[in-house]
């Protein structure tokens, strides 16, 4: 239903939403941890991917993972005498938006926007002092690729209904002005809730990944959507 609404109201269309299974999944095929290694895809696989329900197709939709990660989280002195860089949390923000249901919030004026991420985003900028043009890639929740394009939106990285231009000509890809999911994202790499997506990030401000950003200060990462959801910015230590 988000995603009929929102093709609706802002002339998005299949294509727009495969863009982002392709950029997944080139990521994923150069990531030899991801289970989609070495299977890029193209816009047409994602054309001709089987309906799940309309409009979603199987190329829009993540994988079912059995896996686990981990990550400590300490002091930024005692992060700067281990043998790794520190990534060092610049902002962490939750929120619940205005008739919050649990993956059912239809009733809402409208059903085009993620409010509750608009929420985190605020919070984050102004915890921060960063913006959307302060960000060189991002690890966004792609559980589905129908709600990648308006977290995008509610961050400002684009106007309201301008992500389905913003995401064209390989502009979330590595070289592009924001890539996104650079492991292969939970559409590529594994499904772990979102979990797999921090420690890339980490990877990033490491300049370990194995898609790496080049000068790269400061990383978003969003958690899942339809629900009260969460965000932080992760960047280079400034010393």
């Amino acid at each position: 239903m988000f995603a009929r609404r929102y093709m609706h109201e802002y002339g998005v269309c299949g294509d727009d939403f495969g863009r982002v299974a392709v950029a997944d999944r080139r990521h994923a095929a150069t990531n030899p941890k991801a289970f989609f290694y070495g299977k890029p895809i193209t816009l047409q696989d994602h054309r001709n991917s089987r309906w799940i329900v309309k409009p979603l197709r199987l190329l829009d939709c993540c994988q079912e993972s059995d896996g686990g990660q981990a990550f400590i989280v300490t002091t930024l002195e005692r992060a700067r005498d281990l043998p790794q860089p520190p990534a060092v949390v610049a902002a962490a923000a939750q929120g619940s938006g205005d008739d919050q249901h649990m993956m059912k919030s239809y009733y809402r004026d409208t059903i085009t926007g993620i409010p509750e991420m608009g929420l985190c985003a605020r919070q984050l900028w102004a915890d921060s002092g960063l913006g959307p043009g302060d960000i060189q890639a991002a690890i966004i929740y792609d559980h589905f690729t129908t709600l990648v394009l308006p977290q995008l939106e509610e961050f400002g990285f684009c106007g309201r209904g301008q992500a389905k231009d913003f995401i064209k000509d390989g502009n979330i890809e590595i070289g592009g002005e924001l890539p996104l999911n650079t492991h292969g994202g939970q559409l590529g790499e594994a499904y772990i809730h979102g979990m797999n997506g921090i420690p890339e990030a980490v990877r990033q401000v490491r300049e370990t990944a194995v898609n790496q950003v080049e000068k790269l200060y400061n990383i978003l990462v969003t958690a899942g959507t339809a629900v009260p959801t969460s965000a932080l910015i992760l960047q280079k230590d400034r010393v």
